[in-house]
């Protein structure tokens, strides 16, 4: 199995589908190298490189570039996905979400509830989050709960390569509206990726690693964080569990409640801020649901409740790290029951 990076498994994922559906298009800000620009065309592939050589293969009718109105162009493929398209939109940075929340929460969230489960809408929203690249407080943050929270669309936040190119696959294939976040900082991080096509289906948590001692849940790029203090840890005698949700809504409860009740101490890691984030979230699912077989109080690494400084130090202390992992999990196991 050949290694390939995050963007690659992305790209990938996407000339796939777009080979075996004629209905699946790209639209976004400058995936061709900018609307009404001169000069070389796909010079780019996006921002971020993900859809780079799609337009030499599926041409302008399928690859869109569009004006900086993320309003027009997400309200325009919700529209396109109700009559029978599959469009995958690139909004730059998820912090951008504040122009066009009303067509994804009001619009395209509803449309199948509005009129009565016949109305789908196949439709991806792919968007980069995260700090740690010096893009500052409007470029950086993790929005993914705002999302959750919302009934109606799908969250995805894949961690590796392997799950970014069979998230993707899977939620191309879906008929209703798919959140998929990209944390910018994995898009260079590489890993075993097939060739052919293949899905993983949302609300199916990944276990990284075994442990009877405490359960590490983390999300995106506090995957790979997780899984080295664990390592860490090993090798003082504390085993830790390290299970990745991978969809957050749907979320896969089975596996983290039994995870939990296995180990009886939990700590989650998560780059959503503290209050009403992702981790706040999980963390209510086990003490509501698993409350019995806990150990210790159960613990939260993340950012503080601050936007992400610009400060390179201060970005650097802002995240969650591999030395504050491993101290919640040193934490929760000065607890005996």
């Amino acid at each position: 199995m050949a290694r390939k990076s995050f963007r690659q498994a992305l790209n990938e994922a996407l000339r796939l589908e777009m080979r075996r559906d004629e209905s699946v298009l790209v639209i976004g800000e400058d995936i061709t190298g900018g609307k009404g620009a001169t000069g070389e065309q796909d010079a780019w592939g996006g921002a971020f490189g993900v859809t780079k050589g799609l337009l030499q293969e599926f041409g302008e009718g399928r690859v869109l570039d569009t004006p900086i109105t993320e309003s027009a162009f997400v309200g325009a493929a919700a529209g396109a996905a109700m009559t029978g398209l599959r469009p995958v939109v690139e909004l730059m940075f998820v912090d951008f979400m504040g122009v066009c929340f009303d067509q994804i929460f009001n619009q395209a969230a509803k449309f199948r509830y509005m009129f009565g489960g016949k109305a789908v809408t196949p439709m991806v929203l792919r968007a980069t989050f995260g700090a740690g690249s010096g893009s500052a407080s409007q470029h950086s943050q993790a929005l993914y709960p705002l999302f959750t929270h919302i009934p109606g669309l799908k969250v995805v936040v894949p961690s590796s390569p392997y799950d970014a190119k069979g998230l993707l696959i899977q939620s191309i294939r879906d008929n209703d509206p798919v959140i998929f976040l990209e944390n910018k900082k994995l898009y260079d991080e590489t890993g075993e990726v097939p060739d052919g096509s293949y899905t993983i289906p949302f609300a199916e948590a990944n276990f990284l690693r075994e442990g009877k001692d405490v359960t590490v849940i983390a999300i995106g790029r506090m995957v790979g964080r997780a899984v080295e203090a664990a390592n860490v840890l090993a090798k003082a005698g504390i085993e830790c569990a390290v299970l990745d949700p991978r969809t957050l809504s749907p979320i896969d409860s089975d596996s983290i409640l039994e995870s939990a009740e296995n180990s009886g101490r939990v700590v989650i890691v998560d780059e959503s801020y503290p209050r009403c984030g992702a981790a706040a979230d999980i963390a209510a699912l086990i003490a509501e649901e698993a409350f019995g077989a806990l150990k210790a109080p159960i613990v939260k690494v993340t950012p503080p409740h601050c936007p992400v400084p610009y400060a390179p130090e201060l970005e650097n202390a802002y995240l969650p790290n591999v030395a504050r992992i491993e101290a919640a999990v040193r934490h929760v196991m000065t607890f005996k029951r």
